[in-house]
């Protein structure tokens, strides 16, 4: 996916640098009240949560969704 996306707002960004972005702001039981994910309430860690997100479309979705409505 080499192709400019010049109206994605989450152009150049990382899941990981969203997901950083977004427990920093919300922290991560605040994360998991807006998205109810396992990942986000038991023991959670950004890599067990990148893990879940890149094969979970449905989960990610919901994460970028949150992302953008967010920032």
């Amino acid at each position: 996916m080499a192709h400019e996306q010049p109206n994605n707002p989450l152009h150049g960004l990382t899941l990981e640098s969203i997901l950083k972005r977004l427990v920093e702001h919300y922290g991560w039981p605040g994360l998991a009240q807006e998205i109810n994910l396992n990942c986000f309430k038991s023991d959670p860690s950004i890599k067990s949560s990148l893990k879940f997100l890149r094969k979970t479309e449905w989960a990610r979705n919901k994460v970028e969704a949150l992302y953008l409505a967010t920032f």
